[in-house]
Order: C-alpha cells, then structure tokens, then sequence
C-alpha cells in the first residue's frame, strides 16, 4: 500500500475515533480540532464517508453521526463473535469424529468469509484459510447461505453476482443452481465435489439465529477421493444434528 493511501486511512481512522458515546454527533470544525488536521481535509473525508454511508449529516446542524453501514459492520462482527464462541465446541467435536478439516463461515454481503477452521489431522487434506472471501455459488457452505436465505435475498444475489466457472465442475447455470439450491433446501444439507477447487470436496450445513435466520454455515471438506456419496450423506445428517446445536443455543426453534 502506498504512503498516500496509508495516510489516507490513519486520517480516516482518527475521524472515526472522534466520535463517542458522549459525542455521538460532531461538526466538522470539532472533528479538525480534534484530530490535529485542516477543515478542509476533514470535510472532505468527512463528505466521502457520507456519501458511502460510513457517515450521516443532519441537514440542518451540518453535524455528523455514525451511519448505517457502521451499524452493519457492528452487526457483523456480533454475530460472528457469537456465534463463533457457541460453534467452537461442536466444531472440535466434528473433527474428532470425522477426521477431515472443519470450517466455519459466515456471511459478508455476497460473498462468505471464513472465520475459524480446524484442520483435518491427516496427511492429505484441504486447508481452508481464515478470512478467505468465496464467492456463494461455489461450493457447499455458499450453496447453503443461497438456499436457506429469504427468497427475495437469493433471486437479489443471483441478479447481482456474476458467476463464473471457478472449475470445470462450477455450477455456472442459474436455472441449474436455482434447482439445485431447492434440492439442499429439501435435505437440509448441501454438498459439493471440485465446484471452487478440482479436488476438494465438501457438505455443510446451515446456522440459524433466533428469528430464523441463517447466520452461518459449518462445512466438513478434504480431498474427493475420501468423499463419495454415501460418506457425505452420513455427514449431511451428522451436520444437520450438530448444527441444529449451534441454532438452539442461538435461540432457534423451528416450528
């Protein structure tokens, strides 16, 4: 990263330090006072966050508060906190009775982003990094996230994402993945065989919050060859068990 960008963002950080509970809305004239820099640098830093949403002005007083995407990002990281602190035991014993590599995701806009993975003890496996951002269309814990979130949600994403293959074997048809998201619904598991890595395979399941939610999804993955059909249906089934865990703790109780 360059000099200038870093600059950039120590500035932008320092704005968003300003503000606090006791000073929730603030003029720009404070904000410079505050943070050692010129008006004219804040107001347009300041002007840039609004237009991104990061920042709102009252139309009237000029002043700034906190806007809706940093509530977003407070949101997210709640959940994960959450979640992540109720799926690590359930996570640990899924390693033990499966051997294989076990991931958790959560969802960040249109993509799901690894938060914590526990790597399969064998020799051959599949690492999933943590902080990875992959794409929803590919691969069984995105399937997941598609196929249990509200209609309206799925067919906004589907519109919005472009799909491309990842690996011969991505699902790249949007009828043919709107299908096979209503099979997962249907099992209530999704699997996947070399849809985001040509060897890699995987099943996960899906996290529910207390208002029905999905939240999450927790995916047990390692080389094909170790996962044939009748092996991922018996993870299926363990996964919809141990998850169904997770969900209670969370508050959810299906109907």
């Amino acid at each position: 990263m360059s000099e200038s960008k870093i600059q950039m963002l120590d500035r932008t950080i320092a704005i968003l330090d300003s503000f606090n509970l006791d000073k929730s809305s603030l003029g720009v004239r404070e904000v410079a006072r505050q943070t050692g820099l010129s008006s004219s640098t804040v107001g347009r830093i300041m002007g840039y966050m609004r237009e991104k949403g990061i920042l709102n002005q009252d139309p009237e007083t000029q002043q700034y508060m906190m806007g809706a995407k940093v509530l977003a990002w407070a949101g997210i990281y709640t959940v994960t906190s959450d979640v992540r602190s109720v799926a690590l035991p359930v996570m640990v014993r899924l390693q033990e009775m499966t051997r294989e590599t076990i991931s958790l995701y959560v969802l960040e806009g249109n993509e799901r982003v690894c938060v914590e993975r526990f790597e399969s003890p064998e020799t051959v496996r599949i690492v999933a990094r943590v902080g990875r951002r992959i794409p929803l269309y590919a691969g069984s814990a995105g399937k997941v996230f598609l196929a249990f979130m509200t209609k309206e949600r799925r067919e906004s994403v589907l519109q919005s994402i472009e799909i491309t293959a990842m690996t011969e074997r991505t699902i790249t048809d949007i009828d043919q993945l709107r299908q096979n998201l209503k099979q997962i619904r249907e099992v209530g598991y999704a699997t996947s065989n070399g849809e985001w890595i040509i060897d890699a395979a995987g099943t996960a399941a899906p996290v529910f919050d207390m208002h029905g939610n999905v939240v999450a999804a927790i995916s047990i993955s390692g080389p094909a060859q170790r996962f044939d059909d009748t092996k991922m249906k018996e993870m299926g089934r363990l996964l919809i068990k141990e998850t169904g865990l997770i969900s209670k703790e969370l508050g959810y109780y299906p109907r």
